[in-house]
């Protein structure tokens, strides 16, 4: 690990997603038309790392989806 280290090769694990897709994922996920569990398909990622990414990209990731969204559609509003 020294000799690796030395030369700038010691890496932790790596991200599952490059930034190119994660951008695209939160994309999708702002745009409203997927829920979480549609992306978990779409992505090669699981839940958690959903969450973390839109936390990262500065939005708040709700665990059943978009909060105000879900009000319009119950209220009818648009």
């Amino acid at each position: 690990m020294a000799v690796a280290r030395a030369k700038g090769r010691l890496r932790g694990k790596q991200p599952k997603l490059s930034p190119r897709q994660e951008a695209h994922l939160v994309e999708l996920y702002r745009a409203g038309q997927h829920t979480i569990s549609e992306l978990e398909e779409l992505f090669p990622v699981t839940r958690s790392t959903i969450y973390r990414a839109v936390a990262r990209a500065g939005g708040r990731a709700s665990p059943a989806g978009s909060v105000g969204l879900q009000k319009q559609l119950r209220t009818g509003e648009r």
